[in-house]
């Protein structure tokens, strides 16, 4: 069936008959026949009346290409597979150290945002941790409204002391009982054995992936009594990835990175979740009153008349 996108556009189709109306109804001549012929010019090319006839012709189908006409088929439903993935974002002290620009926050909030465009095939749920964890956003393939949330997460809000990935592997768990992939943007924090968490993670079947958002070189932090505190990138926490099936990355000023991370993990998973989504199966006809239309302008300006004698 056909159908038409822009159905508004049609009613210009009102100008172009009445101009079509009024050509038919101009006289060519107030001669009598007879003399016509003997003072007829003759040419090889359109009249002037035929080519204002070409002319609107060419707008009426211009106006048929504007109201975008389409063969509808119907509707297709096509089936979306998803991995299940958690995202866990640091929000501990340390990660206002400004050893990367802006700051460790800052920066990885920004690669979460390029995560997220690279992760059609994901859906996400996104957690802050710290001391404890909390969730910030559901399972979801909405990554507008994700990204929103992001945006306003203020780490001025939350000045939060301690770095638990313990407590961020307990509330994956909980979201998924099948377990999944999990990937913690963090300086790492400051614990040197990870082996709890690493024997939690294998026997919740959760992959642990790592990026890392801090240097070797570290940055300084002024702690409660005042002094200045250096912090560094603690690279233990690579243990827990590397322990679980899952992989590590430094910081990058590149966004290809998490196009890299993406692809890792893609690759480790099969899609666990399914959904149905219903596209209409169109096809767009508006070439062809378009093509109608240059032909017939370019008919009624080219083909011009050359008069000779009678």
């Amino acid at each position: 069936m056909i159908e038409f996108e822009n159905l508004w556009v049609l009613w210009l189709l009102i100008i172009a008959f009445f101009l079509l109306f009024f050509i038919s109804k101009t006289k060519i001549s107030n001669f009598r026949p007879e003399i016509l012929d003997k003072i007829y010019v003759k040419s090889r090319g359109f009249s002037k009346r035929i080519r204002k006839i070409l002319l609107i012709l060419s707008f009426i189908f211009c106006i048929i290409a504007l109201a975008r006409p389409i063969l509808n088929n119907g509707e297709i439903k096509v089936r979306k597979d998803f991995i299940n993935l958690a995202i866990g974002i640091d929000i501990s002290n340390s990660m206002i150290v400004d050893d990367v620009f802006p700051n460790r926050f800052e920066f990885a909030k920004n690669k979460i945002f390029s995560f997220l465009k690279n992760a059609n095939d994901k859906e996400i749920s996104l957690l802050g941790f710290s001391d404890r964890a909390f969730l910030i956003s559901p399972l979801t393939n909405d990554f507008n409204s994700l990204s929103f949330l992001l945006k306003n997460l203020n780490f001025s809000h939350l000045k939060l002391k301690g770095t638990s990935v313990m407590s961020l592997l307990e509330s994956v768990k909980s979201l998924s009982n099948d377990g999944g992939a999990l990937v913690i943007f963090t300086d790492g924090g400051d614990n040197e054995n990870f082996e709890k968490e690493i024997e939690f993670a294998n026997k919740n079947n959760i992959k642990v992936f790592v990026y890392l958002v801090a240097t070797d070189k570290g940055g300084l932090l002024k702690s409660e009594n005042g002094k200045m505190v250096l912090l560094k990138a603690n690279r233990k926490i690579g243990d827990l990835a590397l322990n679980t099936g899952g992989d590590i990355m430094q910081y990058s000023f590149e966004n290809s990175d998490m196009g890299k991370l993406n692809k890792i993990i893609s690759s480790k998973f099969s899609a666990k979740s399914e959904e149905d989504e219903i596209i209409k199966d169109k096809k767009e006809l508006f070439y062809y009153p378009l093509i109608l239309a240059i032909i017939l302008f370019f008919m009624a300006n080219f083909s011009l008349p050359q008069r000779r004698k009678a």
